[in-house]
Parts: C-alpha cells; structure tokens; sequence
C-alpha cells in the first residue's frame, strides 16, 4: 500500500511552520496573480466597448467627442509604456516564477518535494481517527 501521509515527522516543527508560510504566501501570490490577469481582461474589454461608444457617438453626429475619444484614450497604455498583457508578462516573469522556483526549491530541499506539509500535520492532528469521512488518506492505513 502506497503512503499519501506527507506530515513528515521527520522534520522539525519550525521547518514545517517555514514551509507553510511559504506556500501559503505562494497560495497568496496565486491569488494576486488571478486578479492581475482579471485587471487585464477588465481593461481590454472596457477598451472595446468603449470603442462601440465612439463609433456610436460618431454616428449620433457627435464627431469631435468620438476624434478625440479615439485619438487619445482608445488603445492608450494603462501605465508608462505598457498595456496590461505586458504588465501581466512582466509580473509572471520577474516575481510569480521566480516566487515559484523558491516555493519548488524549498520543498525539494527541505521535504523531498512534498507540498503542504503543513496541512498534512494539522489534517492528522485535527481529523477524530475511526469516524467516516476523517480518514488519514488514500492508501492509507488508520
């Protein structure tokens, strides 16, 4: 029978402790990341529908409002130089991957790759042994 345990008695609390803050500020980072990516998708779409807005404008006769919405807010960048699918490139390729490559780095040095050690402890320390639905795991003996 194959072991799922991942509580790893053989480390020390604090390493444990490190290593869920460490992926619970991953789990943090996952979520900022999602948000970034809907700050994205939020702002390509309002561009769009604010170009149905010009062109509407245009159509009603209101041609200068609809030039200069054109000229100076459609396709504009979101901050110096960028629009929000390069801040997106830039965020997963200077913080989230590298964030990533220390959470993978800590995990294989310290637990043999195992994710969330911490959890596994608490899962075992809280689950009440023999009742259904707390088992330890699959493939697991009580």
């Amino acid at each position: 029978m194959v072991s799922t345990d991942r509580s790893r008695l053989d480390l020390d609390d604090t390493t444990v402790e490190g290593l869920g803050k460490l992926s619970e500020a991953l789990e943090t980072i996952e979520q900022a990341r999602g948000q970034l990516y809907g700050f994205h998708q939020h702002s390509g779409k309002a561009d769009l529908l604010l170009q149905d807005a010009v062109e509407l404008f245009r159509e009603a006769g209101h041609t200068q409002l609809a030039d200069d919405l054109d000229r100076d807010l459609v396709g504009r960048n979101v901050i110096a130089d960028r629009w929000t699918f390069q801040i997106v490139e830039d965020y997963d390729a200077n913080y989230w991957s590298v964030f990533r490559d220390f959470d993978e780095r800590a995990r294989a040095e310290l637990a043999d790759g195992d994710r969330h050690v911490y959890e596994a402890r608490m899962k075992q320390r809280e689950r009440t042994r023999g009742r259904p639905h707390h088992e330890a795991g699959p493939a697991l003996d009580e």
